[in-house]
C-alpha cells in the first residue's frame, strides 16, 4: 500500500509524515524505515523507527531507490512500514512518468509483501496525475 501525501512547501508534510511514523510505532509490531535527504527528523522519531539519510547512499534516481528499498527489505523482511521524507529532494529527478513508474511498482512491491509505504512530495495536489492521485 502506498500514501502520497503531496502539498506546497512548508504547508505540514513532514509534520504529518511523523505524526503517522508515531502512530504506526504505537500499533505495528513490524521494523520502520524513515528514508530522508538528510538527518532532520532523528530528534523526532521513536526508537522503533530506523532513520535512513539517503545523502550518504547517493540515491539520485528512481531506479536507484527501488534498488535500495528493495535491498532494505531483503536485509530485514520484519518491515511494515516505510516512510520517504520529500522524495524529489532525495530522488532528484522532476520526471513525472518516472515518478509515476516509482510508485506503482512501489505499490506492486509493497502490497505484495504487507507493507505500507508513505511519502511526501512537495507541489500544487490540483496539478497530480491521475497516477498520482491514486495514492492521495
Amino acid at each position: 500500500m502506498v500514501r502520497l501525501i503531496m502539498g506546497p512547501k512548508g504547508e505540514g508534510k513532514t509534520k504529518q509524515l511523523v505524526t503517522l511514523m508515531h502512530e504506526a510505532a504505537e500499533t505495528s509490531s513490524g521494523c520502520m524505515v524513515c528514508i530522508e535527504s538528510s538527518r532532520n527528523l532523528s530528534f523526532n522519531l521513536r526508537h522503533q523507527t530506523r532513520m535512513v539519510d539517503a545523502a550518504e547512499y547517493q540515491l539520485t534516481s528512481y531506479e536507484a531507490l527501488r534498488g535500495f528499498i528493495s535491498g532494505l527489505y531483503a536485509g530485514n523482511y520484519d518491515i511494515s512500514h516505510i516512510f520517504v521524507d520529500n522524495l524529489r529532494k532525495i530522488v532528484k529527478d522532476e520526471s513525472i512518468p518516472d515518478l509515476e513508474g516509482f510508485l506503482n511498482w512501489l505499490d506492486k512491491f509493497t502490497s505484495a509483501r504487507d507493507m505500507k509505504c508513505i511519502l511526501t512530495l512537495s507541489g500544487d495536489p490540483d496539478s497530480a496525475t491521475d497516477i498520482m492521485r491514486k495514492f492521495l
